[in-house]
């Protein structure tokens, strides 16, 4: 299995519903976003896939977060915007229009320097 590896980051703001403490509060983070994609083989130029393919496929997902107030957004409209629920939606969302044989092996999502969460699909 070979895994390729991207990372960005986005600037966006959310509140937790019903959290019961400071975060329910409007606030917002810089957001880390951490990629894994993996692959059984590799293209006929020995890669899995460009880096520079997968940073645009990320920087498009991230675009509909980016400076945004995700509670306003789809679909934190009615889920609450954790980190959890974020990396969650990078993955589903990047996972759509893969080439064949490539799958997202993890998303991870870092809200603060030392506070993430991560995404591992079902396989």
């Amino acid at each position: 299995m070979y895994e390729l590896v991207v990372e960005t980051d986005f600037a966006a703001a959310h509140n937790i519903r019903e959290y019961g403490g400071n975060c329910e509060r409007l606030h917002g983070h810089n957001w880390k976003v951490r990629v894994e994609l993996q692959a059984r083989r590799l293209d006929r130029l020995g890669m899995v896939m460009d880096f520079r393919e997968v940073k645009a496929r990320l920087n498009e997902v991230l675009k509909m977060l980016d400076h945004q107030y995700l509670n306003k957004t789809e679909p934190f409209r009615k889920m609450n915007p954790t980190t959890e629920n974020i990396s969650r939606f990078i993955g589903d969302k990047l996972a759509k229009g893969l080439p064949k044989g490539i799958a997202v092996g993890k998303v991870t999502v870092w809200e603060s320097e030392k506070c993430a969460a991560s995404y591992v699909p079902d396989k």
